[in-house]
């Protein structure tokens, strides 16, 4: 897999770059906004890591450009802002995903690889779990062969949830899942969305995993 990593941080550019390269990542390291702005125009990547902090271009400009060129990698942020404002603002120029520095390396390596089979075969592709069918291209839920509405947030939160079966989706993962559909969230929406899917579907597929998330029992 091909990643191409836009940091000034030396410190931290170089330690994820090692720790990506003793996992069998190829990784291309730029320093400066510009640069990555020319590099993804002309080559192609598997992921791409965006700071947003770079000096020449920052990294919302270039996400901004890379989106309006139609470039359609996913893109995982990283910032040091701890401001919901910045992250809500750079998915919603088209970032897959952000990352809160500090960070750990295996939990961004976790997300490489959920980006990068998503953009594999998202495209079209029909997300099923026992009697629960979610077609990406309508955004269509069939429950028991049955339609059924969601609405926007509830579809996103059901999406993640099937997606990544069997896996515990911590309360920062599942908020960006709602964050990709509407800037204003309050601090309670996770919840009340996750307690109206279960009251849609078999009430145990949904657990809690306390202090920790949320799971789709598999």
């Amino acid at each position: 897999m091909k990643i191409l990593l836009v940091e000034d941080d030396q410190d931290l550019a170089e330690a994820l770059l090692n720790g990506l390269q003793k996992n069998h990542f190829k990784v291309e390291w730029i320093r400066d906004g510009k640069t990555a702005d020319t590099k993804i125009s002309q080559e192609s990547y598997n992921i791409i890591i965006l700071d947003l902090g770079l000096p020449k271009l920052s990294g919302l400009d270039v996400l901004k450009q890379a989106r309006d060129a139609k470039i359609k990698t996913p893109i995982i942020v990283l910032t040091a802002r701890d401001s919901t404002k910045d992250c809500v603002q750079a998915l919603n120029q088209g970032a897959d995903d952000y990352m809160t520095k500090p960070f750990d390396l295996q939990e961004l390596i976790a997300r490489i690889h959920a980006h990068d089979r998503r953009s594999s075969h998202s495209e079209g592709a029909v997300l099923t779990y026992e009697n629960i069918e979610l077609d990406t291209e309508s955004h269509s839920v069939k429950i028991n062969d049955e339609f059924i509405y969601l609405p926007r947030r509830e579809y996103a939160l059901l999406r993640k949830f099937l997606e990544n079966p069997g896996k515990v989706l911590s309360r920062e993962i599942l908020m960006q899942a709602i964050y990709k559909w509407d800037d204003e969230v309050d601090s309670n929406t996770l919840e009340v969305h996750i307690h109206n899917l279960r009251k849609k579907m078999d009430s145990h597929f949904i657990r809690t995993i306390r202090g920790i998330g949320y799971i789709l029992k598999k």
